[in-house]
């Protein structure tokens, strides 16, 4: 029965950590679900009360605005009902100026809410008393024919019980009640009703107005308002307690901000209060739709990762709402406060019960298991003849020394593997040892030393220091791009990618293996016998070939062969024939195509193959700067393609440019060569534009 050591070293290693934690776990378990059981039951419970407690402070801010709100519509429907009695019964004449004014005086200084009281005459006069603060109020008349243009404003002062004259002044003026919708709306109405007015005599200020018609038998005498401003509602809003950072504002039906809260907003100071939990109202309004505007609506809202809690509910002013705004912090704060002790606490007395635990845990089981440990270190470094079993008291201890000792019999047919770090990689795969392979699509490459026959003859022993450094920096190349190393052949290096890992970029890797091999042997700057740069060739192919455990019985090597191998070993070679030190097959430029940076060569036919196949130069990866810039490319891949099609002259011309642009390129002049034979002597009929390599 075959033993599969990869699984078999996973099961040890879960068996090892639950044997050793198996008592510390136990506890730990036990005391953790009773802590967590009893927690999650508090929390709810505190939640619970907390968010009631928060429905009813809430419940409490609604309650106090509603009523504000109502007293403030009931105080500005008094006025103007008042008003409108003493014009209907003809105690009060609308031109008689002085009991007019004492009128909208008095009106202002008994309802607090109140901001102004306005006439307009159908002729456009128009007259009003403004609240300027809590201590000012103002008196204006805009006359037809009276200084037309101007404003007539006089000033007094609030004192105790009374008021006091100020000071009179005249100022230009550019207001027309009879261009305001309250006005021209309410000059043609029946009844009284609710406007939003932004446009004063004194500038803009939002504020909203109960404004009719006033007719003294049956004739109509003009249109009285009284107007509330938002400051008013603002300062209102400063007076309750939402929490310690939250806020209540109200909004229209549109989102718009009426009022937030500000303690020092009135008709002079313009509201100024924070808006920062704004955005939070108005996400409410718009979720809640058309039911948040008829009745009481509350849900749960983050932003910047807090949790808030937000309620709207309708206010007793056509299309207004309430928005309360209280962070969740608030009122959870103080429970998470405490659940976190609790689990602080619960977790000192988790860990104090999980050191207890390990040390029964320690002294009962740890001493034969580090033994045991030991021989897994035997198996890990391939040292199996040092592996022995060990018997133990406890019974899972004993099976696993057992199990250890079988795996070992089991892995000494892998040292036949040589290098080391593969068959740790088939032994993670869990491959067997023996012969056997499956046929998979991969890549190989080919990597040796230009001209290296002469040297090993001209330096003798003395090369092998510089073969070590070369071998060492085409090794670090491959495996930095996960590549498999199959053998080194005096100066040849044989990768491969795409196995014993499966890899679907293995075209791609081994084209980045290549580019980097040539980096690193030009910057380390070895050199040969006569003080020349090191040059390397490089051989890559892409395409089915047999990959598995190639041997005997004695000896196995996992490793690649078929015809895709021999033919990057055939490219390899080629280089030299091409001046080249990178080709590539056409199979591994359609895999990497779009990553690498290449260029055809020719169509060759390699030794011991009559049909042709494209070659391609592997200059770079797309995204290198220099590769980027490298438009001689295309004009060689049109030589080519003219000189395939027997435009020899055009090819020429071509090739020409190229080695005008670049100097020295000697695919170019080998082509160029090519070109200006068959111009002088046109091919036969059957001619093929494929160059056959006569040698390996």
């Amino acid at each position: 029965m075959n033993v599969d050591p990869g699984r078999r070293l996973h099961a040890i290693a879960r068996l090892t950590v639950s044997i050793r934690l198996a008592v510390s776990a136990l506890v730990l378990a036990a005391i953790l679900l009773t802590a967590a059981l009893s927690s999650l039951l508090w929390w709810r419970t505190a939640e619970a009360t907390s968010r009631q407690l928060a429905s009813t402070i809430n419940e409490q801010i609604v309650a106090a605005v509603r009523k504000e709100v109502s007293a403030i519509v009931d105080e500005a429907r008094a006025a103007h009902t008042a008003i409108r009695t003493l014009f209907l019964q003809n105690v009060l004449d609308t031109r008689e100026a002085d009991k007019r004014e004492f009128v909208f005086l008095s009106q202002l200084q008994s309802q607090a809410t109140i901001s102004w009281v306005a006439f307009g005459w159908p002729d456009g006069s128009f007259f009003a008393a403004h609240k300027l603060g809590d201590r000012r109020l103002e008196m204006m008349e805009i006359s037809r024919t009276d200084h037309p243009g101007e404003r007539r404003v006089d000033e007094y002062d609030v004192v105790p019980g009374d008021i006091e004259f100020a000071n009179r002044r005249f100022e230009p003026t550019d207001f027309h009640v009879a261009d305001r919708t309250w006005f021209k709306t309410g000059l043609a109405a029946d009844e009284p009703q609710w406007f939003r007015v932004v446009d004063h005599p004194t500038g803009e200020r939002p504020s909203i107005a109960f404004a009719g018609p006033i007719d003294v038998y049956q004739e109509r005498q003009g249109v009285l308002a009284i107007m509330i401003d938002y400051t008013r509602l603002a300062r209102f809003l400063s007076q309750l307690e939402v929490g310690r950072t939250g806020t209540a504002f109200i909004i229209d039906d549109s989102g718009e901000l009426v009022a937030a809260p500000d303690r020092d907003a009135d008709e002079l100071h313009v509201a100024k209060g924070d808006t920062k939990l704004l955005p939070l109202a108005r996400i409410a309004l718009a979720t809640a739709g058309a039911d948040g505007r008829k009745q009481a609506w509350r849900s749960r809202l983050t932003s910047a990762g807090a949790a808030y809690e937000v309620a709207l509910t309708p206010l007793p002013f056509p299309g207004w709402s309430l928005a309360t705004v209280i962070p969740e912090a608030e009122f959870l704060g103080p429970v998470e406060t405490t659940l976190h002790r609790l689990i602080l606490g619960l977790a000192i007395g988790a860990v104090l019960a999980a050191l207890a635990s390990a040390a029964l845990a320690r002294s009962v089981i740890a001493a034969p298991l580090s033994r045991v440990v030991g021989e897994l270190r035997h198996v890990e470094s391939f040292a199996l003849e040092q592996v022995r079993r060990h018997p133990s008291r406890l019974k899972e201890i004993a099976s696993l020394s057992g199990a250890i000792a079988e795996m070992a019999t089991g892995l000494s047919a892998f040292r036949k593997f040589i290098p080391a770090d593969l068959v740790r990689a088939l032994l993670r795969q869990g491959v067997e040892a023996r012969a056997g392979g499956s046929i998979q699509e991969l890549s190989v490459m080919f990597i040796d030393i230009a001209g290296f026959t002469g040297l090993s003859e001209r330096m003798g022993d003395r090369i092998v220091p510089l073969l070590s450094r070369y071998l060492d920096l085409a090794s670090e190349a491959v495996v930095a791009n996960a590549g498999t190393i199959d053998k080194f052949i005096g100066d040849a290096v044989m990768a491969f990618w795409g196995a014993p890992q499966p890899q679907d970029d293995h075209a791609l890797r081994c084209c980045r293996a290549a580019l980097s091999c040539r980096r690193a042997i030009g910057a380390s700057g070895l050199v040969d016998d006569l003080g020349q740069l090191l040059q390397i060739r490089i051989g890559i192919n892409s395409g089915r070939m047999l990959v598995g455990n190639i041997g005997s019985e004695l000896r196995l090597n996992y490793t690649v062969i078929g015809d895709a191998v021999n033919v990057a070993s055939r490219l390899e070679s080629a280089n030299k024939a091409y001046g080249t030190q990178i080709l590539i097959g056409e199979a591994t430029e359609r895999l990497a195509r779009g990553a690498i940076v290449t260029r055809e060569i020719d169509s060759i036919a390699v030794y011991g193959r009559e049909e042709g196949f494209s070659v391609y130069e592997l200059i770079g990866l797309v995204g290198e700067n220099e590769a980027e810039t490298l438009a001689w490319i295309g004009r060689y891949e049109q030589g080519l393609a003219n000189y395939r099609a027997r435009r020899f002259a055009a090819a020429l011309a071509d090739f020409e440019a190229v080695l005008a642009e670049r100097g020295h390129d000697r695919p170019a002049e080998l082509m160029r060569d090519r070109c200006r034979q068959f111009a002088d002597a046109a091919p036969d009929p059957s001619w093929r534009p494929v160059a056959a390599l006569t040698t390996k």
